[in-house]
This record gives C-alpha cells, sequence and structure tokens, in this order.
C-alpha cells in the first residue's frame, strides 16, 4: 500500500491543527500584550540592537542565501545511481518548493495594509492599533507588515523536512527541529525590535506548512501516477493498484 495517503493526511492535520492554535492566539488578543514587553510610547529599544539588527535580522538573511546555496548544490551533485537519497529531480522539486515559500510572503505583504507595531500609537507612532484580521478596517499607516517575510527565511526550509522524510527520517526530524528554533528566534528578534507582532510571525510558519505540504501532495500525485521505480524498491513502496 502507497504510504503517500497516510503521510498527506498527517500533514493536513497539522496544518488543521495550527490554524486552529492561530485563531485561538488571534482571540486572545496575545499580539498586544507581547509587544508591549519589549515596547512602551518611547518606542522599541531593541530595534537597532546589535543583536536583534544587525545578528538577526541582516545575518538571517545572509544564513538563509547560505543554506539555498548549500541545496543547490546538493541537487547539482545528487549522485543517479544512489539509492538511499533523494533523485536529482526530488531535490530540485522541493528547491523549487523553498523558493516559492520564500517569495510568497513578501509578495502576499504589498497587499496588505497591517502597519508594524513601531508604527503605532501605544509605541511612540501616529497609527492606530488595529488587529490585521479586521480585514474591512483599515489602520491609515505604511501597512505591507503582514505577515512576517523575515520569518520565512527559516520557514521556506521545511522543504527539507518534506524532502528527506521517506528517505532519512532521523535527519528529517533534526532539520525540522532546527527550523522551527531559527524561525522563533527570527521571529522574536522582529517583535522585540517592533517590526512585527508574534502573529505575523506565526502566520508564515503556518503558510510555508500549507506550501509544502500542497507540494507533497503533488509530488506524491506523480509517483501514483508513474510505474514503480528506483526510488520506490529502494524504500519497499510498492506501486498502489
Amino acid at each position: 500500500m502507497n504510504q503517500w495517503p497516510l503521510q498527506q493526511r498527517r500533514d493536513a492535520g497539522w496544518l488543521l491543527a495550527g490554524l486552529l492554535a492561530l485563531v485561538a492566539w488571534e482571540s486572545s488578543g496575545a499580539d498586544l500584550a507581547l509587544a508591549q514587553l519589549y515596547g512602551d510610547s518611547t518606542g522599541f529599544a531593541w530595534r537597532d540592537a546589535w543583536l536583534t539588527s544587525t545578528v538577526l535580522h541582516h545575518g538571517g538573511r545572509w544564513l538563509a542565501w547560505v543554506v539555498m546555496a548549500v541545496l543547490v548544490w546538493d541537487a547539482i551533485r545528487a549522485d543517479p545511481a544512489d539509492p538511499a537519497g533523494p533523485p536529482r529531480r526530488e531535490r530540485l522539486y522541493w528547491l523549487a518548493t523553498t523558493v516559492a515559500s520564500l517569495v510568497a510572503a513578501p509578495t502576499f505583504k504589498r497587499f496588505t495594509s497591517t502597519s508594524c507595531p513601531w508604527d503605532l500609537v501605544p509605541f511612540g507612532g501616529t497609527v492606530a492599533y488595529v488587529p490585521h484580521w479586521w480585514l474591512r478596517v483599515v489602520d491609515g499607516g505604511p501597512g505591507h507588515c503582514f505577515p512576517s517575510g523575515h520569518a520565512v527565511a527559516a520557514f521556506a526550509f521545511f522543504s527539507v523536512y518534506f524532502l528527506w522524510r521517506t528517505y532519512r527520517p532521523g535527519l528529517a526530524r533534526g532539520a525540522l527541529a532546527a527550523v522551527w528554533v531559527l524561525g522563533a528566534v527570527f521571529g522574536w528578534a522582529q517583535m522585540a525590535r517592533g517590526a512585527h507582532f508574534a502573529s505575523h510571525t506565526l502566520w508564515s510558519a503556518w503558510c510555508c506548512w500549507a506550501i509544502c505540504s500542497a507540494a507533497a501532495w503533488g509530488w506524491g500525485r506523480r509517483l501514483e501516477l508513474r510505474p514503480v521505480g528506483r526510488v520506490e524498491r529502494a524504500k519497499g513502496i510498492e506501486p498502489s493498484s
């Protein structure tokens, strides 16, 4: 029996659980309360700090580029005769999925009217606080601050987990844990700087998982529609009947 349907159900389950958790978070009003731990009417003390601005913001971007370069190199050098790892085509597929995740959030931000915390009145700005889920209400500020583009520099690499989970589950889980840790750290830095609310980061994580889940479904459909081959034989997977 093909294992993809089970994986897809698990992916969808996590996606639904994440959505419910996000709804609960949005309903709690915790965004503003958390931001007030780092900012007040004078602004955000961590906005231009070396750790949050130079290391975790600018450095995080460079780290994402380095990881992308490694993934490109890994896809190019993949040994077609190695049955223990993903074939080159599959690596390229998930590399493209990574790029899609990296592009999605910044593109979506361009069409949103939510302003950054540092623009808001409670933090020394001039814009009223309006939750981003009040879709018909605009805050009148510069906008383009939802979701978090910087957190995607980590969460886009959920794709590494999806790529390796069939071949080397331990490696895949380690990559997944690393992505979550980096995403949380990047999200904290942006929240401490006043660049984003916590929910902006959480929604970025959810969107990247959704993109990867959809990509996994697409790859699974491709496997179901072609004859059993090298990869399936290596993993003991029989074609669907």
